[in-house]
């Protein structure tokens, strides 16, 4: 018999194949050289907004967390590579926030029975702020923790949020509006 915490295999599927595509966005980046460690432009979001907007909410945290597994791991699917020692950088707090953004924006999808571009936008929002706010936090506790260096919060703010959150707010449009036409065929089955 079937639990609730298991995934059918269609779940494990589409879980899989939104990790490729968030590991694939992962080499579309621009690198912005900045101190104490450089921060990546990536369309790894892209893929975590439409995994947060399309599927429930078990397989788009199921999708990230396989990402986060395989990279972890020693798989170079992340930004900067992978392995076990990417937890100790500073930009790690982003790749979870990808994981608690996708959750939350799928259990709102489900909640508010969320179908046109408008809520998706906005639910979307919802999930860049968890995102940034997750990154955010992190890198300034690894920052001080791990590199042994202090962040003034006018530069984190600066480097961690306001030189990449303009690109991730228009990636949050398209996957409004990608999800928005696509929800139809992934609802019925069709995906």
């Amino acid at each position: 018999m079937r639990g609730h915490t298991n995934l059918s295999i269609h779940e494990l599927t589409i879980s899989g194949l939104f990790a490729a595509l968030i590991g694939a966005g992962a080499f579309i980046k621009i690198t912005l050289p900045l101190q104490p460690v450089p921060m990546h432009f990536t369309l790894q979001w892209f893929f975590v907004l439409l995994a947060g907007l399309l599927l429930n909410k078990r397989t788009a945290a199921a999708s990230v967390l396989v990402y986060l597994f395989l990279g972890l791991a020693g798989v170079p699917v992340f930004a900067s590579g992978g392995g076990p020692s990417y937890v100790l950088k500073p930009t790690f707090g982003y790749l979870l926030g990808f994981a608690a953004a996708a959750y939350v924006m799928a259990w709102m999808c489900e909640k508010f029975q969320v179908p046109g571009f408008p809520k998706l936008l906005l639910v979307s929002m919802c999930g860049l702020v968890m995102y940034y706010g997750i990154g955010l936090a992190y890198y300034f506790f690894a920052c001080r923790l791990l590199v042994g260096r202090q962040v003034p919060w006018q530069m984190l703010l600066f480097n961690g949020f306001f030189l990449t959150a303009w690109a991730d707010l228009g990636l949050c449009a398209a996957a409004a509006g990608a999800a928005a036409r696509l929800r139809v065929t992934v609802r019925r089955g069709r995906l």
